[in-house]
């Protein structure tokens, strides 16, 4: 045993990737991503889209689950219309990672959503989303900054006491929350910034990106859960 756990992260699907002479069709994912996992003590592996009714076989070979950020969720996912500022639709991986979030909580597996992961989990379990916001995204394709104060008594604010300034860059977010939801972290202008799961063994989606930052206590928080919930990966 290598006393590490396994820690799934969801990838993009691209097509026109480039590297070297190839410019193919690719799963790929930023390298901040698996590098937290690593460094946070997790074994991190990464998950291209795939048939949804795999997800379950999937995630039982998983100690923890991370939703990675990407694109805006398609809005029929939570009965609404596009705003004319929504991006297209990654219908694909939409219907993946809704799959592996279900699969997940019936599992009790340990779940991390980060930005559009956190969005995928409220609509997972019913709730919706606000399609525009402005002031949490500095320029396209830069990250920004902004303060986010935990809620008192949540799992976030055990992980991460103090308010904390997290990078960030997205254009929505959390509108009514999904059944059993509650919201664990808000930014000064009122916008949920974490939601997470009681009833769950660890379930917790923030808004942020700690892919980009140097603070490792969230997904050390999540190795923990994902250790504890298996003990055959505990160190000897």
């Amino acid at each position: 045993m290598t006393g590490r756990p396994l820690i799934g992260i969801s990838t993009y699907l691209e097509t026109g990737a480039r590297w070297g002479v190839w410019e193919l069709e690719a799963a790929l994912l930023p390298a901040g991503y698996p590098r937290l996992v690593q460094r946070s003590g997790g074994l991190a592996v990464m998950l291209p889209p795939d048939a949804p009714e795999r997800a379950a076989a999937v995630v039982a070979r998983l100690d923890g689950l991370v939703i990675a950020g990407g694109p805006d969720v398609e809005p029929s996912r939570y009965g609404a219309l596009p705003d004319p500022r929504t991006g297209p639709p990654a219908r694909t991986r939409d219907t993946w990672e809704l799959a592996l979030i279900g699969a997940a909580l019936t599992a009790d597996v340990p779940l991390l959503g980060i930005c559009r992961g956190m969005q995928l989990l409220n609509v997972a379990l019913g709730g919706t989303l606000i399609q525009h916001l402005d002031g949490h995204a500095e320029a396209v394709g830069v990250f920004g900054g902004h303060r986010v104060e935990p809620v008192p008594g949540t799992r976030y604010a055990e992980a991460v006491p103090e308010e904390t300034t997290v990078p960030t860059y997205h254009h929505q977010a959390v509108d009514r929350l999904g059944a059993g939801l509650v919201a664990s972290a808000y930014a000064a202008d009122g916008t949920i910034e974490a939601v997470e799961l009681p009833t769950a063994h660890w379930v917790l989606g923030v808004q942020w990106h700690p892919e980009m930052d140097d603070d490792p206590r969230l997904m050390r928080s999540l190795v923990h859960a994902a250790t504890a919930r298996s003990p055959q990966h505990a160190e000897p």
